[in-house]
């Protein structure tokens, strides 16, 4: 392969590769790589602390349309990796919950992200693996600046 390639498509080129390994995974589950993103999403916001997360949350988080984001919240209810709720706070509003399917489902695909991320390593040093590691969180950092910012001030924010 070219090594004078831009780091841009390099990044993208490594995207693909991953991606292309975890949807073929994903298919089995009778998943979408965008309705796993939105399971994603899901678990992330409530991660952040989040108690009652809406469709409107989602659609933010995704970059979804309304109507998109409609659809693929019904098909996550018919296959069981959410329920939705009428909102505690706000009866204009459903509130969105993971099933323990998707709970589930999200801990396999944590380890294939494991078992993918290594076969994309192979042949690297630990040391060498530790040091991408690192050199990418920095990055990350470099991108989202407002996440760091408030982990400093003890919050759990991640920016989208």
């Amino acid at each position: 392969m070219e090594r004078k390639m831009p780091m841009g498509l390099r990044f993208s080129l490594l995207h693909r590769a991953f991606m292309k390994q975890l949807n073929e995974r994903l298919q089995e589950k009778g998943l979408t790589g965008v309705q796993f993103g939105v399971l994603s999403q899901l678990r992330r916001l409530r991660r952040a602390g989040q108690e009652e997360i809406n469709q409107r949350d989602l659609e933010e988080a995704t970059h979804v349309t309304h109507p998109t984001m409609t659809e693929i919240v019904k098909r996550l209810e018919k296959q069981g990796f959410v329920t939705c709720a009428p909102s505690e706070r706000d009866r204009r509003f459903k509130c969105i919950r993971p099933t323990e399917k998707a709970v589930a489902l999200q801990q396999e695909m944590d380890e294939l992200d494991g078992a993918i991320f290594r076969e994309l390593c192979r042949g690297l040093s630990e040391e060498e693996v530790g040091s991408l590691t690192a050199s990418v969180d920095r990055l990350l950092d470099n991108a989202y600046p407002c996440a760091q910012e408030h982990q400093k001030e003890g919050g759990s924010k991640t920016c989208d």
